[in-house]
């Protein structure tokens, strides 16, 4: 499924999972995707900063296919990392 979603450019991440964490502002809960395995960190990040910029959702389709869609002005903050490593990059909006 390479290219199918606009941060999936195809390029291997070292055979870790790329996961993302979206809290959600007023709510105790944590939006947790898997991303597919070939799914590159910064694509991911890039496509989220997009999506901050143009407001309105941000979107993201997990290893499965399922899609996620949180309005950018709920975000409290998002976390790109990968599972194995425990690293992850994080920011507000």
């Amino acid at each position: 499924m390479r290219g199918s979603t606009p941060y999936d450019d195809g390029r291997l991440t070292q055979e870790e999972d790329v996961d993302v964490r979206i809290g959600v502002k007023s709510s105790p809960n944590v939006l947790e995707v898997l991303l597919a395995d070939d799914t590159d960190g910064e694509a991911v990040r890039e496509h989220i900063d997009k999506a901050f910029a143009d407001g309105g959702t941000l979107w993201l389709t997990d290893r499965r296919g399922r899609q996620f869609g949180v309005p950018v002005d709920k975000v409290a903050y998002v976390e790109i990392g990968s599972s194995e490593t425990g690293r992850r990059i994080g920011f507000g909006g």
